[in-house]
């Protein structure tokens, strides 16, 4: 299935719809914009997965998630500046031929991830 993500607000106990994502690959000390996009109503890629199976290579990757905006879109009153902006997740991809999935569990305080299936 290739690489995947998923975004869950633990404040409003939803999907992050709404949010915006960026996809980027790191490997050789260059960071290269793959792909932006806005987090669909189950706070998913509208798209399917970022990379599919034929596609997706070993490598690098970083996932950058606009916390901030998405959390003030939703009216919630952030300090400034706020604690949490954008959270970036570097992760590698060792074994291209398995599935990736990169969910976000987040808040306007904290955030957690986890290899996913």
């Amino acid at each position: 299935m290739g690489l995947s993500t998923h975004v869950l607000d633990t404040m409003h106990g939803c999907p992050a719809a709404g949010m915006a994502v960026e996809l980027y690959t790191t490997g050789g000390g260059q960071v290269q914009l793959v792909r932006r996009f806005i987090l669909n109503e189950d706070g998913r890629n509208p798209d399917g997965p970022l990379y599919d199976h034929a596609s997706l290579r070993a490598g690098t990757y970083r996932l950058v998630f606009g916390v901030k905006d998405y959390f003030a879109s939703k009216g919630v009153v952030l300090p400034e500046p706020a604690f949490l902006d954008r959270v970036s997740l570097d992760f590698g991809v060792a074994h291209a031929d398995q599935h990736y999935h990169v969910p976000l569990l987040v808040s306007p305080w904290s955030y957690s991830t986890y290899r996913g299936s």
